[in-house]
């Protein structure tokens, strides 16, 4: 099933330029995009809901790389299966690191009122880009559906020690205001 869904996605590769190119920068650069997103939540005074997405995407990639200790799963174009329209090396591929890091984001600030709505925009750009990575031949639908469990998990996780984090939050914006304070009376 794995491999019949990575061939009908990754089937439209190569034969439209358009979508091609569209594809491509999604699989490449949905994650800048989602970094872009963090640094305006945090300079628009959503530093809490930025440090706490910052948090679920590390602890979704710290999972992921625990994940890649134990499983390995090749990437498509390791078994010679599809078409593959980026360059990448050849290596493990379950879960998606891509897929996490986005996902991850998306669905912390889909736990927040004040950017919820944001969280629904990015919760669809994170489902493209791992579309996007199946696309390009580089992952398996499988390793998508797995980053998006990693995802929800390292959220949950996330929520669950909310407020203890709040306190490393809290002690971070204040540093940051502190800096802020000291350079406007340098100025």
């Amino acid at each position: 099933m794995n491999k019949e869904i990575f061939l009908l996605i990754n089937s439209f590769a190569g034969k439209y330029h358009v979508s091609d190119l569209i594809m491509i920068a999604a699989a490449k650069t949905m994650p800048y995009i989602f970094i872009i997103l963090l640094f305006y939540l945090w300079f628009s005074d959503r530093k809490n809901e930025a440090l706490f997405a910052g948090y679920a995407t590390t602890l979704g990639i710290v999972i992921n790389g625990i994940i890649g200790l134990v499983y390995f799963h090749p990437r498509p174009f390791m078994e010679h299966l599809g078409t593959m329209l980026i360059h990448h090396k050849p290596g493990n591929s379950f879960p998606s690191d891509h897929t996490t890091f986005t996902m991850s984001i998306a669905l912390t600030l889909l736990t927040f009122k004040s950017t919820r709505i944001l969280g629904i925009l990015l919760t669809f750009l994170a489902l493209w880009c791992g579309i996007a990575r199946i696309y390009v031949g580089v992952h398996w639908p499988f390793d998508i559906l797995g980053s998006i469990i990693v995802s929800i998990i390292a959220v949950i996780i996330i929520v669950l020690l909310k407020k203890s984090l709040q306190k490393l939050n809290n002690f971070i914006i204040n540093i940051w205001n502190k800096i802020l304070r000291f350079e406007n009376k340098t100025n």
